[in-house]
Order: C-alpha cells, then sequence, then structure tokens
C-alpha cells in the first residue's frame, strides 16, 4: 500500500509539473515589438476584446499606405482595469488614437501602450 501512495505522489507531481510548464511556454514575450520608438495610430475601432492574457484590438485605418484593419494586442485586462479602463470606455465604432510600440518586423501592429478616445479623454 505504501509504494502505491509514493507512486501516486510522484506521478501527481509530475502531472502538476508538466501542466505548469505547458502554460509557461504558451505566453510570449513581447520582444517582437519596439518599445523605444512609439507610434500613433488613429482609427476606428472594428473590434475590441477585454480578455486575458491581453487585450485585443482591431482598428480600421486609413493613412498614406491606403485603408486596412490593423490588430494589435496591450496589456492583461489586471493591468488595464489598475490602470482606470473599463471594458465599455472603448466601443466598436468610436474612433481613437492608439500609441503603439510597433511590431520589430514592420508588419502592420503593435502593442498599444495608450488610448485616447475622439473627447481626449486619455487611458
Amino acid at each position: 500500500m505504501r509504494r502505491i501512495v509514493k507512486v501516486n505522489k510522484k506521478l501527481s507531481a509530475l502531472v502538476c509539473g508538466l501542466c505548469l510548464s505547458v502554460s509557461a511556454v504558451a505566453h510570449h514575450s513581447a520582444a517582437q515589438f519596439d518599445f523605444q520608438k512609439p507610434v500613433q495610430v488613429t482609427g476606428v475601432v472594428k473590434e475590441f476584446r477585454a480578455a486575458n492574457p491581453h487585450m485585443h484590438l482591431v482598428l480600421h485605418v486609413k493613412d498614406e499606405k491606403g485603408e486596412r484593419d490593423i490588430t494589435f494586442e496591450g496589456h492583461s485586462m489586471n493591468n488595464i482595469y489598475r490602470s482606470g479602463w473599463r471594458r465599455d470606455m472603448v466601443k466598436v465604432g468610436d474612433t481613437i488614437t492608439v500609441t503603439i510600440a510597433p511590431r520589430k518586423d514592420g508588419e502592420d501592429g503593435g502593442y498599444v501602450t495608450s488610448v485616447t478616445t475622439a473627447s481626449g479623454q486619455k487611458f
């Protein structure tokens, strides 16, 4: 009986360790973004998802490159809430300006560091 308990404890520890390592590997780093060169992008909110692990934002943008949808990500919802954001502050159809850390590979998109609404509210 003692041997079975020892095996079960070891097996349980192994399974827990594997589960924790999978979630750690699943999260990506922010190394793909250039936080030293902030850029401002203005567009119309097409999608805003306040979810973990990061908020997700799609803006419809018209600029010198043309008209297109650009996808951004941002902080975790816990960090966003602590800075004063609420889910209803950004709605589909709103025109907003985001300050982002652009992607290092030059592709559209980036990491949102702040949002300014059409009324001038910044968060």
